[in-house]
């Protein structure tokens, strides 16, 4: 039997498509006009000429040292958690102490606690370390706060490898270190990339670290960096605007060939 097609719900898909698209495409547009035709034609008039000079004078005029210094912060923060977070899910579901059970219980209290509530003891520990106005001093404390998020997720993730695979690699005499590279790495992949994907959306989007504990020019990030554009005299939007395209061109590439593990990786967080 053929099935009669759902008109309400395609004009469904075509309304939402069109909140979606409308306001992108005033973004896409608005950063290929000058700041004069933007200001005298408003934002929904088709300019009658395109330039990509706002894309270019964003790096000359510092928005570059800013993209550099945002990339080193999330490839580290990353790299951390990479490090950190594996090998410690691991050893939170192989092992059946309870010292490994406290430690994960500590990391989930870590989830209760909103960075806005120690920014001033992290200033003072910060600035007594010597790392004040330096990139390690805002690499180390995000990825200290994306690291209860990620080791639940990769715990869950990993507590879906079934009983019999571990003790199939166990009777072949895999060491726990082979067991852990062959067996546990491959199959938590999802978890994996999910982590990636929010510890580097965590250090690209970090705003209020940068925030406090950087003030010069050469250790500014993007999200700081973006205030260049707002002066006495008024805001530069199309200027802005390319600059929030820069900014979100990263982390959109990393989602999108990360996207179907890491649906997989969320999906493992109601694990057992």
């Amino acid at each position: 039997m053929r099935r009669r097609p759902n008109y309400l719900a395609g004009l469904g898909s075509l309304l939402w498509l069109f909140l979606v698209g409308f306001p992108l495409y005033i973004l896409l547009l608005s950063t290929l006009r000058t700041q004069s035709d933007y200001s005298t034609a408003g934002p929904l008039e088709f300019p009658s000429h395109l330039t990509f000079q706002n894309y270019l004078d964003d790096f000359t005029n510092g928005f570059g040292q800013d993209f550099a210094n945002t990339l080193i912060v999330t490839a580290s923060v990353v790299g951390i958690v990479l490090l950190l977070v594996p090998p410690l899910a691991y050893a939170i579901v192989r092992s059946g102490n309870r010292a490994m059970s406290l430690v994960f219980r500590t990391f989930l209290l870590g989830l209760a606690i909103p960075a806005q509530a120690v920014i001033v003891p992290m200033f003072y520990v910060i600035s007594k370390a010597g790392l004040y106005d330096n990139l390690i001093g805002v690499i180390l404390p995000t990825a200290a706060f994306s690291l209860p998020i990620c080791t639940l997720i990769l715990t869950g993730a990993m507590r879906e490898i079934t009983t019999e695979l571990y003790e199939a690699m166990a009777m072949d005499g895999a060491p726990p270190w082979r067991v852990f590279l062959q067996l546990v790495l491959p199959l938590s992949r999802g978890g994996v990339s999910t982590i990636v994907v929010f510890s580097a959306l965590q250090a690209w989007n970090g705003f209020l670290f940068p925030l406090v504990l950087t003030q010069s020019d050469s250790t500014k990030v993007i999200t700081l960096g973006l205030y260049n554009f707002q002066t006495e005299h008024g805001v530069d939007v199309p200027g802005l605007l390319s600059a929030v395209v820069l900014s979100m061109l990263p982390i959109l590439i990393v989602y999108l060939c990360a996207r179907r593990t890491l649906v997989q990786g969320l999906m493992g967080v109601g694990g057992k």
